[in-house]
């Protein structure tokens, strides 16, 4: 197979891929697994910083101002 040939081949492959009607199959799932590390990131900066009772803190008195407690 020359290179020529093995090149068109190829070339007609990805373009088939990239303008047919299945051109973003899969790609939901990686936007899913990307959304999933960065909030699981997110949890574990969190975490790591002892942030969640400051956060909680500041939640309960945000509620007790609401409720008037």
């Amino acid at each position: 197979m020359s290179f020529k040939h093995r090149f068109t081949t190829w070339k007609t492959t990805v373009t088939s891929r990239m303008r047919g009607k299945n051109r973003d199959a899969g790609a939901g799932f990686v936007e899913y697994a990307g959304i999933m590390i960065i909030v699981a990131g997110i949890f574990v900066m969190i975490d790591g910083l002892g942030l969640d009772g400051m956060i909680s803190g500041a939640i309960r008195d945000a509620i007790a101002d609401v409720v008037g407690g």
